[in-house]
This record gives structure tokens, sequence and C-alpha cells, in this order.
């Protein structure tokens, strides 16, 4: 009798558990009830609003002094032409191909142990990663060539393109003199700081894709057709004249 009662109890009680669960369903779309709110959710403040929390009564803070933002380091050059030859003794393009692998692999040529067999995989391999990582930043710096600097060093950089050809005074050719000379930092610091007519491009271009740039440039470099030497014929037609200008005697 008891037993039936109790059971009686907990079937009711199980309904009504069930009948609750399905009335009182969770609105997964609705916040469910917080208790002291505040500490979740803090005042925002406008980043030029008037702050009275900081001494100097603004929101927006100045950074601490020698603060670094993540991806841009300094670079401790100014724009003079000492520094631009000492950004290309410094400075190493990230993204240009093994040099110095090439004499560890010939060395490690000479021996045939085990451990120099190794190497020579390793450096292989790793030439062939650098060379797809070249051909990638080469890619990438000949759309930033077509957008930043076509318009003045022309498609193929012989300094030919739109803005001398309407009367602006035209950059050298960077397919010969002393463009193909520099090194790649001091390629990386005229793009930095600008040089002659050209601006500064630091604002425009990111230190990454400077290197891109330059790196595209080698390429176009590298294309270029040999100069070839041939003499001045000037001298000789001085010599032919000179008779002529004596009237002739000679002695």
């Amino acid at each position: 009798m008891k037993l039936s009662l109790i059971n009686i109890i907990l079937s009711g009680l199980l309904a009504i558990v069930v009948i609750s669960s399905w009335m009182l369903r969770v609105d997964y779309t609705q916040p469910n009830f917080e208790i002291l709110p505040d500490m979740k959710y803090s005042t925002a403040w406008n980043a030029y609003a008037p702050n009275p929390h900081f001494p100097n009564g603004r929101t927006l803070q100045s950074p601490v002094f020698g603060t670094i933002a993540r991806g841009e380091l300094p670079l401790h050059y100014e724009a003079t032409k000492e520094d631009a030859i000492r950004a290309g003794e410094e400075l190493i393009n990230p993204h240009g191909q093994i040099t110095t692998a090439e004499k560890i692999e010939s060395t490690a040529s000479e021996d045939d142990s085990e451990q120099a067999v190794s190497l020579q995989e390793k450096l292989k391999a790793d030439r062939e990663e650098s060379s797809k990582q070249y051909q990638a930043s080469v890619t990438r710096g000949g759309e930033l060539y077509r957008v930043f600097c076509n318009c003045c060093h022309g498609a193929t950089g012989k300094g030919d393109g739109m803005v001398p050809q309407r009367g602006f005074p035209p950059p050298p050719s960077m397919l010969t003199g002393k463009s193909v000379q520099m090194k790649d930092g001091q390629l990386f610091h005229i793009l930095t700081y600008g040089q002659g007519s050209m601006s500064e491009m630091a604002t425009q271009v990111s230190p990454d894709e400077r290197w891109d740039l330059i790196n595209y440039v080698r390429s176009l470099q590298a294309k270029a057709p040999p100069i070839e030497n041939t003499p001045d014929p000037k001298p000789e037609a001085e010599l032919e004249s000179k008779p002529e200008q004596d009237g002739g005697k000679t002695e």
C-alpha cells in the first residue's frame, strides 16, 4: 500500500518536471539572467571623449616611449646618402635567394661521409624552398610595381612611364647604371626615405612589400639584355679633322 503511494507521488513529480521543462524551454536567442552585470559590461569611452580617470583628461593616450608596433621594426637611418650606403651594407633581403649555401654545399660535396650527404640534402631542400619564396615575392612585387611604380619607371623599368611622357623629368633606367650596382639594402633605403624627385614610400608600402618590389626590380634587371661596350668614334673623327684645321700641314 505504502509502496504504491510512493510510486504515485514519484510519478506525479516526474510528470510535473517533464511538463515544466517543456513549458519553460530555453530560448537561446535571449541572454540568461545575469548577476552583477556591471562586472561584465563596463562603460565604453569614445576615443576622443573627455575622460576624468586620467590626469590629462583624455581617453586616447599616447603610447609608452619606445613602444614598437607589431610588425613595424624601426629603421635607425636618416634620409642621407651616407645612411643609404650604410643600409646597403647592413640590411639583408629576407626574401632573397640563398647565396652562401652554394659555398657550403661545394665544401660538403668533397666529403662522402653520411653527415656530409645529409647536409647536402638539407641545403638542396632549403634552396628549393628559398626559390619558391623568392618567386612568390617577385609575383607580389610585380603587382605592387604596376600600382606604385609603373607610372614613372615604365613597365620595363626604363624610366619611360606615362608621367615622363607628359613632361615630368624622367627617372634613370633601373636596368643599367647605379640601380644595378646598388645593394638591396640601399634600394630599401631609397624606397623608405625617397631620393631626388622620388618621394618616400614608407606610408604607402610596408617593409615586406618594399622587399617584394626590390625582388621584382631584380627580376627585370636579370631579363634585360646585356649592354655591349662600343668604342666611342669621336676621338678618331677629331684626329681626322685636325690636319684639315692645320691647313693639311704635317711634320
